[in-house]
């Protein structure tokens, strides 16, 4: 049985950093990139970024691009996510998943297995 526990969400002011987390078990975690996604209130779930199996190739929407910054430690089994300089936008359920590849994927279809979500509330 597959399962994705991410951790390390809360409330956070305008320009201040988290580090989520995401532990993965039931499969083998380093034959797989892994992704994270967030949902802001009332909108889709968007692609915020994605790393490669080996953790060598990264990806990020715009939007993220020089705050945020994925990692992963495939001894742990567990996949993070750095958010700097936060702002209101970035309020949002934050999801991790794992691709259904080895290689980094953006869309949402690509990812297979998926966390219950932890909540990132910025305050201005």
């Amino acid at each position: 049985q597959v399962q994705l526990v991410e951790s390390g969400g809360g409330l956070v002011q305008v320009g201040g950093s988290l580090r989520l987390s995401c532990a993965v078990s039931g499969l083998i975690f380093s034959n797989y990139a892994m992704g994270w996604f967030r949902q802001p209130p009332g909108k889709e779930r968007e692609f915020v970024a994605a790393i490669s199996w080996t953790g060598r190739s990264t990806n990020y929407a715009d939007s993220v691009k020089d705050r945020f910054t994925i990692s992963r430690d495939n001894a742990k089994n567990t996949v993070y996510l750095q958010v700097n300089s936060l702002k209101p936008e970035d309020t949002a359920v934050y999801y991790c998943a794992t691709a259904t590849s080895a290689w980094t994927q953006v869309r949402i279809d690509a990812y297979d297995y998926w966390g219950q979500g932890t909540q990132v509330t910025v305050s201005s």
